[in-house]
């Protein structure tokens, strides 16, 4: 049966308390092999490095943030094809709107198209 835990609030004895057992960790774990032993043992093995790569470079030009308030509170995140999110941006861009506005003027008129066509 395991022993119960000390609790916080001193409900258990203070003298049974037993540190004794932690102590501050060794500045270097002398058993360690190098790290090139550790590098050349991974390469060896095909193991990928964990260390930051340089960012990958993308042919789109990097937007502005945008940062607007617009009274807009909820979020919506939809997968669409890279050719849609440009166009939505060149539209937004364009009129000088925030996106929330654009997808508002695009629910309309696909509302307006739809009421026509019944």
């Amino acid at each position: 049966m395991p022993k119960p835990r000390t609790s916080i609030f001193g409900v258990n004895e203070p003298e049974s308390l037993d540190v004794a057992s932690f102590a501050p960790k060794k500045a270097i774990d002398t058993k360690a092999p190098a790290a090139e032993q550790v590098r050349a043992v991974s390469q060896a093995a095909n193991f990928p490095s964990r260390e930051p790569t340089a960012p990958k470079t993308d042919s789109r030009p990097k937007r502005a943030a945008r940062r607007y308030r617009t009274g807009r509170n909820v979020q919506l995140n939809v997968k669409v094809l890279q050719e849609t999110m440009d166009a939505i941006y060149t539209v937004t861009e364009a009129q000088g709107w925030v996106l929330g506005f654009t997808l508002q003027r695009a629910i309309e008129a696909l509302q307006r198209e739809l009421k026509r066509s019944t």
